[in-house]
C-alpha cells in the first residue's frame, strides 16, 4: 500500500470496516462494508481531505450492493418519467451505476435528491450521463468500450495513481523545467511538445501536418529527448487532427499511460482518428495506426472538467480551462513542483464570444510562462468583427440563391461547422435569410451529435435555449444529413438552393473535395472558405486563384476540373484568435507572465507576434523552431 493510503487509514475508525483502498488516477477510493459509513461518515472524510488536499470517495464494497436486476427495477421506479428514455449500466467492480438519460437534470433531481434516493435504496453509487439529442454512434461506441473494459480501467487507474503518489511526502527538489518542440514550431501542424522535469516526462498534444508530404507530417518522435518508455502522461488540448491524430500511434508503439483531456475532446479525437484511417484507405494509403490503437487511446483516457485540479505526476498538477476554440477545447495550466513554476499552454484559442462558445479564460491562480499560438499572429492578420462576417456570408448565400446555385462551405468538422450551423439557423429564425436546406455531411453530423451530448460546454445563450426554452438549434428541420455518394450526387443534381457543409476544411481529402469536383464548373455555384488553409493545401490553391486541377473521380480515375464557381473567403468565422485578440489576450492575463513562447504559426507570423509582444509589454519572448529546446525554469 502506498504511503499516502497508509496515512489516510490512520484517521479511519475501525467501525468504518474499510475492505479496500485504491487509486483512481489522482483520486482515492475507499471501499467499506459498513452501510452507515457509506451513507454518512460524519465529516471524517472531509477532515482528511482538508489535511492532505486530495479527493477521497467512499463506496460500498461490491458484496453489499443490491442485485443488479432488482436494482435496475428500483432505479426505473425512482427516476421520474419526465427524464425521458434511460439506460442503466452497472460497473460492478467499482460499485457504480451509470444512468444515461435524455434529460439528466430531471434524473438527478432538485439538489440531487433523486440520486440520493437511488444510493440509499440500492447501495450503488449513481452517475448520470446525457443521451445525445442527435444519435451519436461514436459516443455510444466509446461508452461501450469503457463499460466492457471496467476491470482493465480499474487496474489502469490504480497503477496511474501509484505513479502519481510515488514518494508523495518526500521533499521535492525540482531545479529545472525544459520544453522541447517536437512539432508546431514556426508551423501550423503536428503540434507536439515534450515537457521534462527531473521527475516527469509529459507530452502536450501529438498531431499531424495534414497539408505536408508524409515524411514531414509527423512529430519528431525519433529525437534523442523523446523516449516512449519514460513518458508519464499525454495532455490533449483539443481534438483537431493537427493536435491529436498521432496519439493512437503512440499506443501502437506501446505507450500505456494516461491521456488527459475533456470528455468532448476524447470523443471527437477518437472520431477524427477513425476518419483519418478511413480517408487513408479511400486514397489507397496505409494509415500509421489501426482502429485497435484508437480503442487503446480511449481505454487510457482520463476526462477532466474545466478548472478541476488534478495531479498527473509526482511533481505536476494539471488544470484545464476553456479555450473558446472548439467544444471542450482547453488551455493547459501546469503547476510544477512545490510552487517552482506555473506554465500555461493555450493550445488554439479564441478570445471572443462566438455563437457556440464563451471566450478563453484570462484569470489564473499563478502564472510565469505562457506558450501561445500564432496562427493569425502576423501584422496583416486583423480579423473582421463577427457581425461583419455574418453579413458577408448572408450576402454570398443570397446572391448564389438568386442565380439558382448552391453554396459549398469546406469546414473543420469540429467547431467551424457547428458555428456556421448556428449562424444560419439564427439568421433564418430571425427572418434575415430565406429558409433553405443546409446539407450536413456525415462526419460533420456525427460531431454535431457529440455537441448535443455535452451542452454544458456551449455558451450561456445556447445552454439557456436548450435547458430552459426547450429549443435545441442543432435540431432545426433546416439541417439535412448527407451520408452516401449517391446522396451527394442527388443534392448537386437537384434544382433549388442549398448550403453544403463538408470536411475537410483545407480540402485535403474528404467529402469537401468530392463536392468541389462536381460543383466547380458550374458558374452559378459558390465556394466559401471559413477556416485556416495550410500552405500547399488544395483549399489554399483554390483560394489563391488557381483555375485548373486534376482530381480523382468516384472511380479513382484522374479528371480535369476547371474552376468556374465563385470563390470567397470569410475570415471572421475562424476559431483562432486574430492578431488583435492575441495581443489583447496576453495584455489581459492575470497575473502577467514573465515569458511568452510563440508556436503554431507560419515562420513570419511567429516572429512578428514575438517582436510585438516584447515591445508591447517588455516581456521576454521566443519563437522556437522544431527540435529546439527552451529552458523555462
Amino acid at each position: 500500500m502506498a504511503d499516502i493510503l497508509k496515512e489516510i487509514m490512520k484517521s479511519i475508525p475501525e467501525r468504518a470496516k474499510i475492505s479496500d483502498a485504491v487509486f483512481e488516477g489522482a483520486n482515492i477510493v475507499l471501499y467499506t462494508k459498513s452501510r452507515d459509513f457509506f451513507l454518512d461518515n460524519n465529516g471524517i472524510i472531509r477532515d482528511i481531505v482538508n489535511t492532505i488536499k486530495k479527493r477521497i470517495e467512499v463506496r460500498p464494497d461490491p458484496s453489499m450492493t443490491m442485485d443488479m436486476e432488482q436494482a435496475e427495477k428500483e432505479i426505473r421506479k425512482i427516476i421520474p418519467k419526465e427524464a425521458g428514455e434511460i439506460n442503466v449500466i452497472f460497473d460492478q467492480q467499482r460499485s457504480r451505476v451509470i444512468i444515461e438519460a435524455e434529460k439528466p437534470g430531471l434524473a438527478i433531481g432538485k439538489s440531487g435528491e433523486t440520486l440520493k434516493e437511488v444510493k440509499e435504496k440500492t447501495l450503488w453509487v449513481p452517475l448520470v450521463r446525457r443521451i445525445p439529442s442527435i444519435r451519436s454512434k461514436i459516443v455510444e461506441n466509446i461508452r461501450q468500450v469503457l463499460y466492457e473494459n471496467n476491470d482493465y480501467r480499474r487496474n489502469f487507474l490504480n497503477k496511474t495513481g501509484e505513479r502519481i503518489y510515488a514518494n508523495w511526502d518526500s521533499e521535492k527538489k525540482n531545479e529545472w523545467v525544459r520544453l522541447t518542440v517536437l512539432g508546431g514550431g514556426r508551423q501550423v501542424g503536428r503540434s507536439c511538445f515534450l515537457m521534462q522535469t527531473q521527475e516527469s516526462r509529459i507530452l502536450l498534444d501529438a498531431g499531424v501536418d495534414v497539408s505536408a508530404p508524409i515524411k514531414n507530417a509527423y512529430p519528431y518522435f525519433d529525437c534523442p529527448e523523446f523516449n516512449i518508455n519514460e513518458l508519464d502522461a499525454i495532455v490533449l488540448s483539443h481534438p483537431h487532427s493537427d493536435h491529436s491524430a498521432m496519439i493512437p500511434l503512440l499506443y501502437k508503439f506501446g505507450y500505456r499511460g494516461p491521456v488527459y483531456c475533456t470528455a468532448p475532446t476524447r470523443d471527437i479525437a477518437a472520431l477524427m482518428a477513425l476518419d483519418y484511417i478511413s480517408v487513408a484507405f479511400k486514397e489507397a494509403k496505409k494509415a500509421p495506426f489501426t482502429s485497435t490503437d484508437v480503442k487503446e487511446m480511449v481505454k487510457h483516457t482520463i476526462c477532466l472538467d474545466y478548472e478541476e485540479v488534478y495531479d498527473i505526476t509526482p511533481d505536476i498538477r494539471l488544470t484545464l480551462y476553456n479555450a473558446g476554440h472548439t467544444l471542450g477545447s482547453a488551455m493547459v495550466h501546469l503547476h510544477i513542483g512545490n510552487g517552482l513554476h506555473n506554465f500555461l499552454y493555450t493550445g488554439d484559442l479564441k478570445y471572443q464570444k462566438t455563437q457556440l462558445l464563451e471566450p478563453a479564460i484570462t484569470k489564473f491562480p499563478r502564472l510565469e510562462t505562457v506558450m501561445i499560438e500564432a496562427t493569425y499572429g502576423g501584422k496583416d492578420n486583423i480579423l473582421p468583427p463577427r457581425e461583419k462576417a455574418e453579413e458577408e456570408i448572408v450576402e454570398h448565400i443570397q446572391k448564389t440563391i438568386e442565380r439558382g446555385g448552391k453554396v459549398l462551405i469546406p469546414v473543420l468538422g469540429v467547431g467551424r461547422a457547428q458555428e456556421i450551423m448556428l449562424v444560419i439557423e439564427k439568421l433564418i429564425r430571425e427572418g434575415k435569410m430565406k429558409e433553405i436546406p443546409v446539407y450536413v455531411q456525415g462526419m460533420v453530423w456525427d460531431i454535431t451529435g457529440i455537441h448535443t451530448a455535452y451542452p454544458d460546454f456551449l455558451n450561456n445563450e445556447v445552454k439557456k435555449a436548450i435547458f430552459h426554452q426547450d429549443r435545441n438549434p442543432f435540431l432545426s428541420p433546416i439541417f439535412k444529413r448527407v451520408g452516401s455518394a449517391k446522396e451527394r450526387k442527388q443534392i448537386i443534381e437537384e434544382k433549388g438552393p442549398g448550403v453544403i457543409l463538408a470536411t475537410s476544411g483545407m480540402m485535403q481529402g474528404g467529402a469537401s473535395v468530392e463536392f468541389f469536383r462536381q460543383m466547380a464548373e458550374n458558374p452559378k455555384n459558390t465556394i466559401i472558405f471559413v477556416s485556416y488553409l495550410g500552405e500547399g493545401s488544395l483549399g489554399r490553391r483554390v483560394q489563391s486563384g488557381e483555375k485548373q486541377f486534376t482530381l480523382e473521380n468516384e472511380n479513382g480515375k484522374p479528371e480535369r476540373v476547371e474552376v468556374k464557381m465563385e470563390v470567397y473567403t470569410v475570415e471572421g468565422f475562424s476559431g483562432h484568435a486574430g492578431r488583435n485578440e492575441l495581443t489583447k489576450y496576453i495584455y489581459n492575463l492575470d497575473p502577467r507572465p514573465k515569458k511568452v513562447i510563440i508556436i503554431h504559426g507560419e515562420n513570419s507570423r511567429c516572429l512578428d507576434l514575438a517582436s510585438t509582444l516584447h515591445k508591447m509589454g517588455r516581456i521576454e519572448t521566443t519563437a522556437p523552431k522544431n527540435l529546439e529546446a527552451v529552458r523555462i525554469r
